[in-house]
C-alpha cells in the first residue's frame, strides 16, 4: 500500500492540529494566533456542535480515517472516503461561518481545512486504484 505513508502522515498532522484545539477548548486558554481571530472563532458558537467541541469531533475522525489506513479492501477505502468527504464538507460549513457570521479566521481552522482535503484526495485515489481493493 504505496498511499499508507502520506495517509498516516496527513492524519498525524490533522490529530496534531485537533488534538491541541482540543486542549485549548479545556484548559479555557487562548490558541497561539497569528491571524488575530482564533479565540473569536473558538469561542463562537460554530466551535460546538450539540454540546461537543468540533475539534473533538475532528480528532475522532482524523483516528478513524488513520485506523482505515491499515485496513486492506475496498470497504475500508470507501469508509476512508465518506468520513474525509464528510470532514471536507463540515470543514467548508465552518469556513463559511469563518467568513460570514463570526467574522474572524483562525489559522489552526485553515490548516485543519488544507489537511482534511489531502486526506480525502489520497482515500480517493486510494479507492480509485488496485490499493482499495
Amino acid at each position: 500500500m504505496r498511499l499508507r505513508t502520506p495517509i498516516v502522515a496527513a492524519c498525524a498532522v490533522g490529530i496534531a492540529i485537533a488534538a491541541y484545539l482540543t486542549y485549548v477548548h479545556y484548559a479555557h486558554t487562548s490558541p497561539v494566533c497569528t491571524t488575530g481571530g482564533c479565540e473569536k472563532v473558538q469561542q463562537s458558537k460554530y466551535a460546538e456542535l450539540a454540546g461537543v467541541p468540533v475539534a473533538v469531533l475532528g480528532l475522532v475522525a482524523y483516528v478513524v480515517l488513520l485506523g482505515l489506513a491499515f485496513v486492506r479492501g475496498v470497504n475500508a477505502a470507501t469508509a476512508g472516503v465518506f468520513t474525509a468527504v464528510v470532514g471536507v464538507a463540515f470543514s467548508g460549513y465552518l469556513l463559511w461561518a469563518q467568513l460570514g457570521p463570526i467574522d474572524a479566521i483562525c489559522q489552526w481552522c485553515l490548516g485543519n481545512d488544507a489537511t482534511i482535503a489531502v486526506v480525502a484526495a489520497l482515500y480517493v485515489v486510494r479507492l480509485l486504484t488496485d490499493e482499495g481493493g
